[in-house]
């Protein structure tokens, strides 16, 4: 069976929604007739046309406002908001009106999907470069979700496009052209929204990431094995909510936790984890800490970008050092 590339699985999941559900409808800029600035929806337009897959100015405020009116019209709709550091033109509609719906009409929820870009390491500068997960990290209604594999790629689109809740969608586009193993005919399975996944498994500590950082993680527990240090890795896959269990359940065996997230320290996610793996598991743990970005701008020299990242090598470093 042949690799499958991250951007394919993607386009793999909105092709399958678009054909399993006419109310599914997929907009922003470019993503139709040139098929995304990052070619993750190439031949959508072509089969689907253009009351199902079309182009939009260049207006966040009123994509997102066009996505909320839809989806709380009844339509599906899929909203690629290109760079995640474009948020914040959506969040109104995003954190004030989709994410409240449901509480305000008390029935009918607002399913909606917003897909942006996130990241470094592309040398694309502090304004294109940037982690936003952080920004919508505390709005309660609104699912967060991060996939590292092309396989969780396609099940969590999936399964976001039929959630009745907002989703955010991060995708990073230094794993685009990443490769896994290729679907089963007829598609890969719907993955639940809220369950990680134990992607190596270990004894001495519990090393918890999503996107990139799994990757990195990876990386880091081969060095770490060298070293007589074994690692169990944790892919949370969806940020919010957040599987706490399976966290918990790998902390009571290893009895340390580091939490690896690219973005800032200060108010980040990777806090609020090892916060709520202490709510549940303190007397398990003998340490815990978080291996972040430092509080300040993506800088786009090449080397300052490398050394501003969580790579692999300060993982493991890390890790080394605390022992």
């Amino acid at each position: 069976m042949s690799a499958l590339e991250f951007r394919t699985a993607i386009r793999d999941a909105l092709d399958a929604e678009l054909d399993r559900d006419e109310n599914v409808i997929v907009f922003g800029e470019d993503v139709a007739v040139a098929g995304g600035v990052f070619a993750v929806t190439p031949g959508l337009h072509d089969r689907y046309g253009d009351g199902r897959v079309f182009d939009t100015p260049i207006s966040e405020l009123a994509m997102a406002g066009a996505a909320y009116g839809a989806a709380v019209c009844g339509m599906r709709p899929v909203l690629e908001i290109m760079f995640g550091d474009f948020l914040p033109l959506a969040m109104d509609s995003l954190v004030n009106q989709a994410a409240k719906f449901l509480f305000l009409d008390g029935e009918h929820g607002c399913p909606l999907v917003i897909r942006c870009v996130v990241g470094a390491g592309g040398r694309f500068g502090a304004i294109h470069s940037q982690m936003p997960v952080s920004w919508l990290h505390g709005i309660p209604g609104v699912k967060l979700v991060a996939p590292s594999t092309p396989a969780d790629a396609y099940g969590l689109m999936r399964a976001a496009i039929q959630d009745d809740n907002p989703v955010v969608f991060f995708e990073h586009k230094r794993l685009y052209s990443t490769r896994g193993p290729a679907l089963p005919a007829g598609g890969g399975a719907l993955l639940p929204l809220g369950r990680a996944a134990v992607v190596r498994a270990g004894s001495d500590v519990t090393i918890v990431s999503v996107m990139k950082g799994v990757h990195d993680s990876l990386a880091a527990a081969e060095t770490l094995a060298a070293q007589g240090v074994e690692a169990e890795v944790i892919d949370l896959r969806t940020i919010r909510p957040l599987d706490v269990e399976t966290i918990v359940a790998s902390v009571t065996k290893t009895s340390r936790l580091v939490v690896v997230e690219e973005g800032p320290l200060t108010g980040g996610w990777a806090g609020e984890t090892i916060a709520r793996v202490v709510e549940h598991a303190l007397g398990d743990l003998d340490d815990a800490w978080r291996i972040a970005t430092p509080d300040g701008p993506v800088p786009y020299s090449p080397p300052l970008e490398d050394a501003f990242l969580p790579g692999a090598e300060r993982i493991a470093a890390e890790i080394l050092e605390r022992r």
